[in-house]
């Protein structure tokens, strides 16, 4: 939901940021893998109830992320490496609710119901670039320069890291905090096959 006026934030540091690393050398893919490795590092320190030091790893893999895509636009960039930050997103984002579940078994029950509810909505992302492909729908540009087609919700990344900060704030809050993002995540994926929906040859019933 925020996205779209955050990205007009952030984008120009980020690209002065990508161009001057890939003037150094640095890949994309690279970037993108490393991003992944620094966000992994989430899961023991919350498992051991470090929720600093989670923070500390979560705020710094959404920092490299957001320079993969610079550094690939100094260059060339290439399908698979929109697919390869996608999936590494996704692995992120899965890898944080099991630190909480690892954190106390009170986290267990949530921290599924959350993984659950972040299949949802990335089936309904994923499935919506899949029908945009079909379509031959564009990106409306508004969350920067992507690679395929991203699909608008409540719910999006910058409302998903502001969860995890949450949660590492104030994480005997966690079941709740979990249960309503959930809830909220579900909300968005409902409404991506609402607005996805169109009658017609192929498409609906």
């Amino acid at each position: 939901m925020f996205d779209p006026v955050l990205r007009r934030l952030i984008d120009p540091p980020l690209n002065r940021a990508g161009a001057w690393l890939a003037g150094q050398g640095l890949s994309a893919n690279g970037t993108s893998l490393a991003g992944l490795a620094v966000g992994l590092l989430a899961v023991p320190a919350l498992a051991h109830g470090r929720y600093d030091l989670a923070l500390l790893a979560i705020l710094l893999n959404r920092l490299i992320d957001g320079l993969d895509g610079p550094i690939a636009r100094r260059g060339s960039p290439t399908a698979f490496g929109g697919y390869l930050d996608i999936m590494c997103d996704m692995a992120f984002y899965a890898a944080v609710p099991v630190g909480f579940a690892l954190a106390s078994p009170v986290n267990a029950l949530w921290a599924a119901i959350l993984l659950a509810s972040f299949v949802c909505t990335g089936a309904s992302f994923l499935g919506r670039a899949v029908l945009a492909a079909q379509l031959g729908e564009a990106n409306d540009g508004q969350r920067g320069r992507k690679s395929f087609f991203h699909a608008a919700g409540l719910i999006e990344g910058s409302e998903t890291i502001a969860a995890f900060v949450l949660f590492c704030l104030f994480p005997g809050a966690f079941p709740w905090l979990a249960g309503l993002f959930a809830a909220l995540c579900v909300w968005t994926a409902a409404a991506r096959v609402l607005e996805a929906y169109r009658p017609g040859p192929g498409i609906g019933s």
